[in-house]
């Protein structure tokens, strides 16, 4: 119990294990709260515990994006520390690196500015640069997925050619699964920025509010575990 402990105090104390607990806990809450919300109003105290929870959800999501008015430098930061991705061996995973870096470099400016007028700090209409900020997060996920798909490719051609019973051959099968739980995570936040565009594109505004916690909930699930592997390869 108190390692456990211990181990939720350090992920706190870092602002990324921060960020991914409040994010768990918004999504987890919205679909919780979603759930309970479409239950018949005979059933008042499962109702309103529901509606408590989406309020709860709105706002560790407004706590979120007022945190992410400071992450454009540590942003900008890895882009310039990555560069044209020279240490890339291929080619088509360097080129979708620099195109995601660039799509989540110009996401941030764009958010501010959303959440800058919905706070009546400029005088400009919100709904343009969230939509905006929407296409940037999409694109990154698109692109994310992509070049996880070239790594996986690569990764099975190298598995060919080691040794089933060499240290590489289980290293390659780490990687890839590190790759699929990447698109994973991905593809469900990516199900959630379509449905946050405009009406009429794909399935926009269609899921409702319970849905919208699930896919969050399952790609907040998979940042958990890529930051503990990461903590752990360090």
């Amino acid at each position: 119990m108190q390692h456990s402990v211990d181990c939720l105090v350090r992920v706190l104390e870092s602002y990324r294990g921060r960020d991914k607990v409040i994010r768990t806990l918004c999504y987890g809450s919205q679909l919780v709260g979603g759930i309970l919300s479409r239950k018949a109003a005979a059933d008042a105290s499962s109702h309103n515990l529901g509606k408590s929870l989406m309020l709860f959800s709105a706002q560790l999501s407004h706590c979120r994006t007022v945190l992410r008015l400071f992450d454009d430098l540590s942003m900008l930061a890895y882009s310039t520390t990555y560069g044209f991705g020279a240490k890339e061996k291929d080619g088509l995973v360097r080129w979708i690196s620099v195109l995601t870096n660039v799509a989540d470099q110009l996401y941030y400016p764009c958010e501010h500015v959303a959440w800058a007028a919905d706070a009546h700090l400029v005088r400009v209409k919100s709904d343009r640069w969230w939509l905006v900020s929407t296409l940037l997060w999409g694109t990154s996920l698109l692109l994310g997925i992509l070049r996880s798909l070239r790594v996986l490719m690569l990764l099975k051609r190298e598995l060919r050619k080691c040794d089933k019973d060499g240290s590489s051959h289980s290293q390659i099968h780490r990687q890839m699964r590190a790759e699929l739980l990447s698109i994973l995570g991905c593809m469900t936040d990516l199900s959630n920025a379509i449905h946050w565009m405009p009406q009429g594109f794909l399935w926009s505004g269609r899921f409702p509010p319970w849905l919208v916690g699930l896919m969050g909930t399952i790609s907040s699930f998979v940042g958990l575990i890529q930051m503990k592997a990461g903590d752990c390869d360090q």
